[in-house]
């Protein structure tokens, strides 16, 4: 199994530990530390060696870090995390609604006569302490770079990762490194800089065409790279990882150790493009007066995917689909009240196991039933397994890493005899995640711009969700991925080749979650008959094909368009989907798929 359900962390671990890490405040003479949920390559994923938030408060999600005070420890999460932190932190913690209250706002309020915060400048960008200090001006708060605190008291702490490279096949990539290498040092070369630094795993293994195994759930290789506008690399990375790739990269990339990056910057001629959201402080600090700040050059290219890697992940949802209708037909034979939420979990893992094209999840599912599934990134653990019973709905998200592309899906199925509010809400997602899928929108526009379509149906009814519409999702790479997302604070135009989820929800504390997803990728409209042709337009390609539960869909609510598509959708899965499944789950799917 890729997936355990082991506790990974405790909240009475957090209190001791917290104490310890005062005593280094006081050693260290400082009023606080801060505590992130971030590596030295900031990307939003960390490996275990890098769980400093996890290890030191309890708290597992994704985005967040804690602040730490002389009298007060603040956990900054954001709306996907007001439920789960409750759960996952001791009362010697204090939430914080975040981005509601700004990490200086609060440092003013708690330090009202001033102090010295410190702050590791490996985990930290110079974008997020530029704002702070922007803030906190006019205070006496003062943020400090410091040795990492927490280093120093987790005696445990685990061995950075080493897991060896391997080739991304071109028959996926669809364009070879030299090439991306070239084209991207002509476009530094326009922008007036001799040099580029990616620190973004990523981006380094999206443009050297490799993969690795740094991340869990993420095939990635950890190391620090420097664009040079010749379209030459310097790749700073632990040499036990490259020995299946170094015939791969060949004489333009040239292998350093790690070490070697900070003073290999320092000799660097400028002017050198640093991405303020995306490097650490001390690689801004080694560069010095020859920064010039613009974006990581591999983000927008990597973003819009080319053919091969679109045609790569849309034969990979279509086996991905195939896995996730045997689990549906085999979950719709089960009696309510005879399955617990792990069963699901490894029964899903077990039909994509079947694909040798899979190397891993792409993140761990979430099997939330019940009052769990309204916690909205819910990790089903030994103590919280539950059980799905009459009347439940269950939230399934889950997704796979296979070769040539990566999935992520979201279905929400009925257990037993569903509740008519359960029910109504549920269409009202659908009828948003519909409304996005058929959606025409002028070029030019950016994730913000579009995404209040999918939640228009909930506005209705006074309901809303508190996390995105929709992220971006790589090519057999990180299963989100920036810069483009659906997304309130999305300010990156959208652009053909784009692969996004489509993901609203709805979430009743203490009763039921509700969230439909599937990934969508941007493409060229063609006009209809009668259509503007001097408009230039995009819409969606669906890439995800697997049935929606018409049990919990209210007929009566779609209208005709609304319900023309869903009908035309059920056709394409059953068409697209049935030849790959067993009988059994054939027959399933062809009354799953009957029209509305």
């Amino acid at each position: 199994m890729f997936q355990s359900f082991e506790v990974t962390a405790r909240p009475e671990q957090g209190p001791p530990r917290l104490s310890m890490l005062r005593g280094e405040l006081e050693a260290e003479g400082l009023d606080g530390f801060l505590v992130p949920r971030a590596d030295a390559h900031q990307g939003e994923y960390v490996s275990a060696r890098d769980e400093r938030l996890a290890w030191l408060t309890g708290f597992t999600g994704s985005a967040g870090f804690c602040a730490v005070l002389k009298d007060i420890a603040g956990v900054f999460i954001d709306g996907r995390y007001r439920t789960q932190v409750k759960a996952q932190v001791a009362s010697d913690f204090t939430p914080v609604p975040w981005p509601e209250t700004s990490l200086a706002n609060w440092l003013r309020d708690q330090l009202p006569d001033g102090g010295r915060v410190g702050f590791d400048p490996w985990l930290h960008t110079p974008g997020q302490i530029a704002q702070a200090h922007e803030t906190l001006e006019g205070s006496a708060v003062e943020l400090v770079q410091s040795p990492n605190l927490v280093d120093r008291i987790w005696l445990d702490q685990p061995a950075p990762a080493a897991e060896p490279a391997k080739v991304h096949p071109i028959e996926f990539a669809g364009e070879s490194h030299g090439e991306k290498r070239a084209r991207l040092g002509k476009a530094l070369s326009a922008q007036g800089a001799t040099a580029a630094v990616i620190t973004l795993p990523d981006s380094l293994c999206w443009l050297l065409n490799i993969r690795g195994a740094d991340i869990p759930r993420n095939p990635i290789a950890q190391g620090f790279a420097v664009l040079h506008a010749s379209g030459a690399v310097d790749l700073f990375m632990d040499p036990s990882k490259l020995d299946n790739v170094r015939d791969h990269l060949r004489a333009d990339v040239m292998c350093h150790a790690p070490g070697a990056f900070l003073d290999h910057l320092t000799g660097l001629e400028g002017p050198v493009l640093l991405d303020k959201s995306s490097v650490p402080v001390v690689v801004a600090d080694a560069v010095g007066d020859r920064v010039q700040w613009g974006d990581d050059p591999c983000a927008l290219p990597k973003a819009c995917k080319n053919d091969a890697e679109i045609a790569g992940s849309a034969e990979a949802h279509l086996r991905d689909g195939a896995a996730v209708v045997e689990l549906l037909c085999w979950l719709d034979g089960q009696d309510p009240g005879s399955l617990h939420e792990t069963q699901v979990v490894t029964q899903l893992e077990t039909y994509r196991r079947r694909d040798n094209a899979l190397q891993d999840i792409s993140f761990e599912t979430i099997a939330g039933t019940g009052p769990n599934g309204a916690i909205m990134h819910y990790r089903v653990t030994e103590e919280t397994d539950s059980l799905l019973q009459d009347g439940h709905l269950i939230v399934l998200d889950s997704g796979g890493q296979y070769l040539d592309g990566t999935t992520d899906i979201t279905r929400t199925i009925a257990i037993g005899t569903p509740p008519d509010e359960a029910r109504t809400a549920f269409t009202r997602v659908l009828m948003g995640m519909i409304a996005m899928s058929r959606l025409n929108w002028p070029k030019g526009l950016a994730g913000r711009d579009i995404e209040a379509i999918g939640r228009a149906p909930l506005w209705y009814a006074y309901q809303d969700f508190d996390h995105g519409l929709g992220h971006g999702v790589g090519a057999y790479l990180s299963v989100h991925e920036g810069p483009q997302r659906l997304s309130r604070v999305g300010t990156v135009v959208l652009q053909p080749g784009m692969i996004l989820s489509n993901e609203p929800g709805y979430y009743r504390e203490g009763a039921f979650g509700i969230r439909i997803e599937n990934l969508i990728v941007a493409q060229e409209a063609t006009p209809p008959v009668g259509g503007d042709a001097h408009r230039d337009m995009l819409n969606w390609r669906t890439l995800t094909f697997a049935p929606i539960d018409r049990r919990l869909i209210v007929i009566d609510m779609l209208d005709q368009p609304t319900r023309q598509w869903l009908n035309a959708y059920h056709a394409e899965t059953l068409e697209k989907i049935g030849p790959r499944v067993s009988d059994q789950a054939r027959a399933w799917l062809e009354q799953a798929c009957a029209p509305l």
